[in-house]
């Protein structure tokens, strides 16, 4: 009986062994399968962030994108304000302007309708001429200038032909006479003078 005993004793050793080694190989798989599931979750997991950083950075790049789009377009505005006020500054007196022609125009027909050398229209004629060039003066000082092109070649950017004839007093394209002065504001044209070009 007693080596039964002993055999039942041993098998009940043996088992007990087997059943200790069995929990350990089993936590140490647990811990080799819990060390893992933790390895991957925290690859997922800088995958995501990689993720999340690439979306961060493609949006502040848009973003600078936009940015630099906007202080292009308040540099833009800012520059186009600044020229809108200087043309405002510069051609504020262009109607105003327009309308004094006219008058320019009268005093040189008066001129032109006087004799200089008569005693009955000396004082007339002097008196336009002084009241003439006192105008011409005043509008000159806010950029009006005459434009008299006697003797000058033709520009048909400040001159408007009313005709041409031959002549042999003056070259081809050069100006013979002026019909009615032009007018600049600041180097803008007003009005063209009117003039007769010769033929040659």
């Amino acid at each position: 009986m007693s080596n039964e005993t002993n055999k039942a004793q041993e098998n009940q050793i043996d088992e007990q062994v087997e059943s200790i080694i069995e929990g350990e190989l089993l936590s140490e798989g647990s811990d080799e399968t819990s060390l893992m599931d933790e390895l991957t979750q925290a690859n997922f997991r800088v995958e995501e962030l990689e993720k999340s950083l690439q979306e961060a950075q493609s949006t502040v790049d848009s973003q600078k994108d936009s940015v630099i789009r906007a202080a292009a377009e308040i540099d833009n505005i800012r520059r186009r304000a600044a020229i809108d006020v200087e043309k405002a500054r510069k051609f504020a007196l262009e109607k105003f302007a327009n309308e004094l022609l006219p008058v320019l125009d009268n005093m040189e027909r008066a001129l032109q309708g006087t004799d200089a050398e008569a005693e009955a229209t000396k004082a007339i004629y002097e008196g336009v001429e002084l009241t003439a060039k006192s105008f011409v003066n005043a509008v000159e000082k806010f950029g009006l200038t005459q434009v008299d092109p006697q003797g000058d070649t033709f520009n048909p950017e400040l001159h408007q032909a009313i005709g041409m004839q031959p002549s042999a007093d003056f070259p081809a394209n050069t100006v013979m006479m002026v019909m009615q002065k032009g007018y600049t504001l600041n180097e803008r044209l007003l009005r063209p003078a009117m003039v007769m070009v010769s033929q040659g």
